[in-house]
């Protein structure tokens, strides 16, 4: 990655199926927004006055609240990038793993004042990417055992959707087109612009033969129209329940996929999965999240200075 990152690091992010040169990129920017190049500084100011060069203490990044934790490799990666090869990081958890207050989920020991300058950005993308996790835990805790899945959107934060979509994977969640060349969604702009369902699909169909085809449809006469016309998907937007099982009644027997979308809350989203749709979008899961909150705790070393 270029990040000069220890082995166990480059296998801890390899498996989170993450582009090695995307992550880059986003700790790279991530890391320059409170290290500017334009400063002519290039140290974290604080800690280069306040801390000895070498004090060394280990880190313990612990939860404060209830979740789920995501993005620990990305949090050791900003360590090692910072700190460089004399810090030592060891994921005390595993991305997916519920946690209590308390719970120590990484630990990280070696020079203090490279360890606080990785702290906060380290800690922005743990706890963003941690409440992503937890808020899709909640979703997909509240259908389960209905054969529904929880699906996330395209409302993600800018530069970050990779990491986003992973940490609703790691929430038990499924991942939507990453993008808009994945598949082909024909909204209701696009059926206006084509002159109906029907039109908009053939449009799209022979343009990209080899291209999965969804359409949103908001009745459902529009869902017997994209039904007949061959889609690959069928999104039900802001159908009530009785309009959900009369969708699934028609697109069932041909193997047309379902997903509700549109309004959906915690609070409905047992009964609208019970309809026998195939998935629940949720936006919220990325666009809303509420991050999770967990804090680095510092101990300095009992010998209180020497790196070496």
């Amino acid at each position: 990655m270029g990040l000069g990152l220890s082995d166990a690091t480059r296998s801890a992010l390899a498996a989170t199926g993450l582009e090695p040169a995307g992550l880059a990129d986003v700790l790279s920017r991530a890391l320059a927004e409170d290290l500017p190049a334009a400063s002519g500084l290039g140290v974290d100011a604080t800690s280069a006055a306040t801390v000895p060069a070498d004090l060394v203490a280990t880190g313990r990044i612990v939860s404060r609240a209830r979740g789920v934790v995501a993005g620990l490799p990305v949090a050791a990666a900003v360590f090692e990038a910072v700190a460089g090869r004399t810090v030592e990081v060891t994921l005390t958890a595993a991305d997916g793993d519920r946690v209590e207050p308390g719970d120590e989920v990484l630990r990280v020991r070696g020079p203090v004042r490279g360890l606080l300058t990785a702290e906060r950005t380290a800690l922005n993308l743990l706890c963003h990417l941690s409440g992503v996790a937890t808020g899709t835990r909640a979703w997909v805790d509240a259908i389960a055992g209905t054969g529904a899945a929880v699906r996330d959107t395209r409302k993600t934060m800018p530069g970050l959707r990779a990491l986003e979509k992973y940490a609703v994977r790691a929430g038990g969640g499924v991942n939507h087109r990453m993008s808009l060349v994945d598949a082909a969604l024909v909204k209701d702009n696009h059926v206006v612009a084509a002159g109906g369902v029907a039109a908009a699909f053939a449009a799209v169909r022979g343009a990209f033969p080899d291209l999965p085809v969804e359409v949103e449809c908001d009745t459902v006469e529009q869902v017997a129209e994209a039904v007949e016309a061959g889609a690959d998907l069928i999104l039900c937007d802001n159908m009530s329940t009785d309009e959900l099982r009369a969708a699934v009644a028609l697109a069932r027997p041909t193997g047309v996929l379902l997903e509700a979308s549109g309004g959906l809350t915690l609070a409905v989203a047992a009964d609208v999965a019970a309809t026998g749709v195939d998935y629940l979008a949720v936006g919220a899961l990325t666009h809303s999240v509420t991050a999770l909150d967990l804090g680095l705790d510092l101990a300095l070393d009992t010998q209180g200075k020497r790196s070496h």
